[in-house]
């Protein structure tokens, strides 16, 4: 475990306004991380951006520290400049071992969400981790660390009440939507189809909205959210020609630059003129802040709903004991796992050498006296010595794990 590693930039050191600027585009994202992997010297690596968070996890012998960080995310060139990348490395915290693996189960627990108790992260990770995987991004290490993260999330969403009427940034955005009184025939704009909107869907269709067109970059995956919806689909491109109105736009794609212009936003009013509504889950944001200072626009965005967020932590304070208490059990059973796997990959050996071993005593130490037996003594020969080999194999490694259980 002493090779995990995490960079984190979350929320509780960074503006979430001001964590987007991390953000990298997912259509470059595999050659920056196999870049930086190569660069590095990083055998395992994997990257996660949700609304409050941007974290590098990875499998590396090399010391990450602040000035390896520095190098780190200026190989990546996301636009910082050397200002803004001290800055960001200020309030960076970076964790090691038992640290970083303490950190990922208490992240996917929720219990370093912005909202306590929301369960999206767990699948935030696991998308991100499985994506990396895809990408050839990822090993062993990392592999057996995300089956202990998703055993440990399990354990305390199912043995806790942590997440029980939980408060997601979905459904409070939903909330705030909701006390705007909007008709339920009202034009409603889905920009992006990924799950944060098509959590925020759900709300509108079980409330009985009807009206939707749908945008992302991927048309197929705009059809898809758009046949759940009864609603159209378009490609992200065609948003600067759609000319049907729209009385509320609900965004959050992974861009790194602002969708919703002035010049897109005045072309998509049509000519009205009354208050519209945006909901604005991305980070960074994919409304320009033009937009806010030319138009009069009601703007709900996750920045605004941090109030609602530090009373959800108060009210699920027992909830965080209990649940600490299962990821302390669980990095516990994790180390002795880990131990235990060294030993097994030490003694990969040990088969190989016995056969060599039965081989050599067999064919050459022996031969003489084998070649002399009749069939039937040797058939008694082969039993004891498949009998002995397979003992042989088995109870050294039963006898490791013994003690390595009995020392902890």
């Amino acid at each position: 475990m002493k090779y995990l590693k995490v960079i984190a930039f979350t929320h509780k050191q960074i503006e979430l306004k001001e964590l987007g600027r991390l953000v990298i585009c997912q259509e470059n994202l595999t050659d920056k991380l196999n870049d930086v992997k190569e660069r590095f010297g990083i055998a395992e690596i994997f990257y996660l951006s949700t609304c409050n968070r941007v974290e590098f996890v990875m499998s590396t012998q090399q010391v990450v520290d602040k000035e390896f960080a520095r190098g780190f995310i200026e190989a990546l060139e996301i636009g910082l400049c050397s200002h803004s990348t001290s800055i960001f490395l200020d309030a960076a915290s970076i964790y090691e071992g038992q640290e970083a693996m303490n950190h990922l189960l208490r992240t996917s627990c929720s219990l370093e969400s912005l909202i306590v108790g929301e369960k999206e992260i767990l699948a935030q990770l696991r998308k991100a981790y499985e994506n990396c995987k895809e990408a050839g991004l990822t090993g062993d290490s990392l592999r057996v660390v995300m089956g202990c993260i998703v055993k440990t999330a399990k354990e305390v969403y199912t043995h806790t009440n942590i997440s029980k009427n939980p408060i997601s940034v979905v459904s409070l955005a939903y909330r705030k939507l909701k006390d705007l009184k909007l008709c339920s025939n009202a034009r409603i704009l889905i920009i992006g189809a990924g799950e944060t909107n098509r959590n925020i869907s759900k709300y509108l269709q079980k409330h009985k909205f009807s009206n939707f067109s749908v945008f992302n970059r991927t048309l197929a995956n705009a059809q898809q959210l758009a046949n759940d919806l009864g609603g159209e689909a378009f490609e992200l491109a065609d948003l600067k020609n759609f000319n049907k109105g729209f009385d509320a736009i609900i965004t959050c794609t992974s861009a790194v630059e602002p969708i919703i212009t002035t010049e897109i936003y005045t072309s998509l009013l049509n000519g009205e003129t009354g208050k519209k509504t945006i909901v604005d889950l991305a980070i960074p944001n994919d409304t320009a802040p033009e937009v806010l200072e030319q138009f009069d626009v009601n703007f709900i965005e996750v920045h605004s709903l941090n109030e609602v967020a530090k009373k959800n932590l108060q009210e699920r304070y027992q909830e965080l004991v209990h649940a600490e208490a299962i990821i302390e059990q669980n990095i516990a059973e994790f180390l002795v796992m880990l131990k235990q796997r060294r030993v097994e990959l030490a003694m990969r050996q040990v088969p190989e050498k016995i056969k060599e071993i039965r081989n050599n005593a067999v064919n050459t130490v022996f031969a003489d006296e084998v070649n002399g037996m009749d069939k039937e003594s040797r058939e008694i020969l082969e039993k004891v010595i498949n009998y002995m080999e397979k003992k042989y194999i088995s109870v050294p490694m039963i006898m490791a794990k013994d003690i390595l259980i009995n020392n902890n």
